[in-house]
């Protein structure tokens, strides 16, 4: 089955993965993925450890992950994309528009550790 939502990482192979939380979400990664998450301190091509490893899987297996971690390189900040926050009141006219750009950090995923 392709096409699907999570398609992603269902490629037909086993392979370790880990569930791993930073700036309060959670991501889904392996070894070699890119992964954008909210920014990091670090300049581009250092190391950055991700300590709050939620689980890991190998195969079939699954298990919570005590003493696991997920290691990763750092590859470029930037710029997420442009949020608009529209404010409007009924019968006044009142109308206000603003956005924001989140600043963002790419992560290659070199390791886990389980």
């Amino acid at each position: 089955m392709s096409g699907g939502h999570g398609d992603f990482f269902c490629n037909g192979r086993f392979s370790v993965y880990a569930v791993v939380r930073s700036g309060g979400k959670q991501y889904r990664v392996e070894e070699g993925a890119i992964l954008t998450v909210a920014t990091l301190e670090g300049e581009p091509g250092k190391e950055v450890t991700f300590g709050d490893v939620l689980m890991v899987a190998d195969g079939d297996t699954v298990k919570a992950a005590g003493t696991a971690k997920v290691t990763g390189e750092i590859v470029a900040h930037g710029k997420g994309e442009k949020i608009i926050v529209f404010r409007y009141k009924n019968k006044t006219r009142s109308r206000k528009r603003t956005g924001h750009r989140s600043k963002t950090t790419t992560v290659k995923i070199t390791k886990i550790e389980a």
